[in-house]
């Protein structure tokens, strides 16, 4: 018998219905109950990682402590269950396929043929149990990317039919997301998409323990009833999941449902113990009736994606209910910013945020964005590239390197105050090369920043290859920039301020991967609060 459950999660019908949001909201309702729970994401793409794919492709790289590249339905679990995740969270086609490979090429497999079945099937077997055999969680939950009936899933199926064969009854479950569409023109919901789909899965061998059916409208009792005789499963299991306002009212919902009371039910395990979601809720009332609100620039070059800048997004949504305002984010793209039009784009914000990116796409709208927030006295956060364009604006304006720049963007800058690396120099491969994960920060003491952690030592997450140059630190913080934040080993620079300037922060790490529900990123709230002074400052001035 296993000692660990494992709960796995299909789509159907559509992509895009939200497995990462059920499997984190079953895990938080599993937590609250008192279980170990941790969540893994199965990718079917050939990539080993996100790490080298444009945002407009799969959204925003997520970035674990142990300095994995990773899906964004990483930072999902993370924020719900705040715990942090790992590599071995995210497995990929690509990073099953080259393991294979790997091994064939060492010869472990004794001169037989490699094929998918046992082979890859083996090693997906294999990833998914690491886990659950360290000893760590009472319940892993597994989410498969794709659809049920994509070429790229089928070895993901074949390997859960099997596992669940070799771990016994009552060890594992399948639930199967899929789509109840509603056809304006008949005034029906239509039971027989997700008919086909599970008819789909059971041709692979497996069948459906849990209907997990997103609607835009109530099922009831009729529909249930009828998805429960035709789709193998007991009426109990057929769990409505409407549209939400919000992620974050998920877990409620599927607690009205009875999702981890079913859940537990088919995995013998006791459920007597209800969930305790007070924080949870706590988080949700104030999210949902804010007193104030503040209306935030983010500037990027990603912005028509939202997906690319997630965790931000997420983070101000935390960082909006600790300071109980609601955070309004204006997305404005850095190639549409030019000197005829920065002032009616960027003078009526609460603040300035600047997003990472990566390439010279966009480079100088983000450099004008920067110079208007800190000329104008406007709250700024500056995050990784953010925090590289500041440094840049304040060497061209304020220490007059009128070419001042990064030699990612411009080689043979004659004031390159961003540079690559020595060690970096050498490097070809673009996958999985950069400073990844958790490094450590000291920070100034007399600083925004110091007062902001409340610590003198911080972790942060990082994931970029050019640095700030030494070389140019003298003269930048002569000029009034101060550096508040460096990596104790390495001296390199994490943190820049600006004295003559209410709140002005750049970091070279991103902050937005850190931040929870139960714990929003410090430095988000402290950013969101200095927005909202800037605002009532600003209403009292026109008022005067």
């Amino acid at each position: 018998m296993a000692s660990t459950k494992y709960i796995f999660v299909t789509g159907g019908v559509s992509s895009s219905l939200g497995k990462g949001i059920i499997a984190a909201s079953l895990a938080k309702l599993l937590q609250a109950r008192g279980y170990r729970v941790t969540i893994q994401k199965l990718d079917p793409y050939i990539n080993i990682d996100p790490g080298t794919l444009n945002p407009y492709e799969h959204g925003e790289c997520y970035v674990t402590d142990d300095g994995a590249e990773t899906d964004l339905d990483l930072g999902h679990y993370e924020r719900f269950l705040n715990a942090p995740t790992s590599q071995a969270n995210n497995v990929t086609t690509g990073r099953i396929y080259q393991s294979v490979i790997d091994k064939e090429r060492r010869g472990e497999f004794l001169g037989k043929t490699v094929q998918v079945i046992p082979h890859i099937t083996n090693e997906i077997k294999e990833r998914i149990q690491i886990l659950g055999k360290s000893g760590d969680y009472d319940i892993v939950i597994t989410e498969i990317g794709g659809t049920v009936g994509d070429i790229e899933s089928l070895p993901y199926i074949e390997s859960i039919r099997q596992l669940k064969w070799e771990l016994g009854k009552k060890n594992s479950l399948v639930i199967h997301l899929t789509l109840i569409p509603y056809l304006a023109a008949a005034g029906e919901l239509k039971t027989k998409p997700t008919q086909h789909s599970v008819k789909t899965l059971m041709e692979s061998g497996i069948m459906a323990d849990i209907l997990v059916c997103r609607t835009e409208h109530e099922l009831g009792y009729d529909l249930k009833a009828k998805l429960a005789r035709f789709c193998n499963v007991e009426q109990e299991a057929v769990i409505e999941s409407r549209d939400a306002s919000t992620i974050y009212d998920v877990p409620n919902l599927m607690l009205e449902e009875g999702l981890d009371a079913i859940s537990l039910k088919k995995l013998d395990l006791p459920d007597a113990t209800q969930p305790e979601l007070t924080r949870w809720n706590e988080f949700l009332a104030k999210h949902k009736n804010p007193k104030s609100e503040v209306t935030i620039g983010l500037i990027g070059k990603y912005v028509e994606l939202q997906d690319s800048y997630k965790s931000i997004l997420e983070a101000f949504i935390h960082a909006g209910a600790e300071n109980e305002v609601r955070v309004n984010i204006e997305s404005i793209h850095s190639e549409h910013i030019t000197p005829e039009v920065i002032k009616n784009k960027i003078a009526n914000l609460d603040g300035v945020l600047v997003a990472p990116g990566f390439g010279e796409r966009g480079i100088e709208g983000k450099i004008k964005a920067v110079q208007y927030a800190r000329e104008h006295k406007i709250p700024f956060l500056g995050i990784c590239l953010g925090m590289q364009m500041a440094v840049i604006e304040y060497g061209r304006n304020v220490c007059e390197f009128t070419k001042a720049n990064s030699t990612e963007m411009d080689p043979n800058t004659p004031h390159p105050v961003i540079d690559i690396m020595e060690e970096q120099k050498s490097i070809t491969d673009m996958g999985g090369t950069m400073r990844l994960g958790a490094w450590v920060c000291k920070l100034a003491p007399d600083s925004i920043v110091k007062d902001v952690y409340g610590d003198e030592i911080i972790m942060e997450r990082h994931r970029h290859r050019y640095e700030f140059n030494d070389a140019y630190r003298e003269r930048l913080e002569k000029a009034g920039m101060k550096i508040t934040g460096t990596n104790p080993d390495t001296g390199l620079v994490e943190i820049v301020e600006i004295e003559d300037h209410p709140w002005f922060v750049g970091v070279q790490y991103h902050p937005e991967y850190k931040s929870t529900v139960s714990n929003p990123h410090p430095l988000f709230v402290a950013f969101v609060r200095a927005a909202v002074s800037y605002a009532q400052d600003s209403t009292r001035a026109s008022m005067a």
